[in-house]
């Protein structure tokens, strides 16, 4: 999905954005699932309440791994004002210089994150980002979602349960 193409100054914009939500939703996360994993102590929440936090560490991960990524490529757009040395120099660390000098254009896609060094002859190669932030990225939200589904499984086994034994006489 590319977001942005050559414009340097609302791309820089647009990542600052997802730095600072990023950041904010890593932080958030973290404190939910640190919170979440101490009341497990009183005794209530039980399995669903340890997957509950380790979701929140898998999605706390995941939105630090973005803003990492971001910051890789806030780092091609801050290098100088004018895109194209640092275009230049993003595509020869990347590729080297064989490849860099057939490079015609960029893009900057947002999903998976990363910085495109588009070649005249046509094909692309990527550059900036390293190379295991979007894996890193997917396994991590993938994990998320695997825990959360599990403690809303144990969750509600539990209240069944708990129900279960509330309406059954002796």
């Amino acid at each position: 999905m590319v977001i942005a193409a050559g414009a340097s100054q609302g791309t820089s914009h647009i990542l600052l954005m997802i730095i600072l939500v990023g950041l904010i939703t890593a932080a958030g996360l973290f404190g939910y699932g640190g919170s979440t994993l101490a009341r497990r102590g009183d005794g209530r929440s039980g399995t669903g309440g340890l997957l509950r936090s380790l979701a929140a560490f898998a999605g706390a991960a995941t939105a630090a791994l973005y803003v990492w990524g971001s910051l890789h490529l806030l780092g091609a757009f801050l290098d100088t004002e004018g895109m194209g040395a640092t275009t230049f120099q993003e595509c020869l660390d990347a590729g080297g210089a064989e490849k860099a000098a057939k490079v015609d254009g960029y893009e900057v896609e947002y999903l998976p994150i990363r910085y495109v060094c588009r070649i005249d002859e046509g094909g692309s190669y990527t550059a900036a980002v390293p190379g295991y932030v979007n894996p890193a990225m997917l396994a991590s939200a993938a994990s998320a979602v695997a825990l959360a589904v599990a403690a809303a499984v144990a969750s509600e086994r539990r209240d069944r349960a708990a129900f279960q034994a509330e309406t059954s006489g002796p």
